[in-house]
């Protein structure tokens, strides 16, 4: 198991065997092991209806469908998460330094949040889809 995983205990808790047992290989690698999906490969960065999205992992409420924007990055964006339910940690893989985005609930990555979305906040959390489920309002 990834080591930024371990260094909190979360509300929701599992070993690798047990992920791995509730969440499909894709969602295993991005959420469990900080993966990113292909842009523009999740039919959730498409869906337009009134809803709520939450976690893969825990089914926690992350976001409403009312925040969400077409950013044009190929993920779904959004401009504000519902209140405690994600944390940010510091992200320096890859060479960059980026703030990735975990959910609260069961520490799982999620995605990354980025300064130049639109306004109330001008923030855009981009945000894998295959770690979300939706349920239409």
């Amino acid at each position: 198991m990834d080591a930024k995983l371990n260094t909190k205990t979360y509300p929701v808790t599992h070993s690798e065997a047990e992920w791995r047992k509730l969440l499909s290989p894709e969602q295993f690698h991005i959420m469990r092991e900080h993966g990113t999906e292909r842009p523009g490969s999740c039919a959730l960065n498409f869906e337009k209806r009134a809803g709520t999205f939450s976690c893969a992992g825990c089914e926690q409420v992350l976001f409403k469908s009312k925040k969400k924007f077409e950013s044009g990055t190929g993920w779904p964006s959004f401009n504000d998460p519902e209140v405690g339910s994600v944390e940010e940690t510091v992200d320096r893989a890859y060479g960059m330094i980026r703030t990735e985005v975990h959910c609260s609930r069961c520490g799982s990555h999620l995605g990354h949040v980025f300064p130049d979305g639109p306004p109330p906040t001008g923030l855009r959390y981009c945000i894998n889809g295959v770690a979300m489920n939706f349920k239409p309002d």
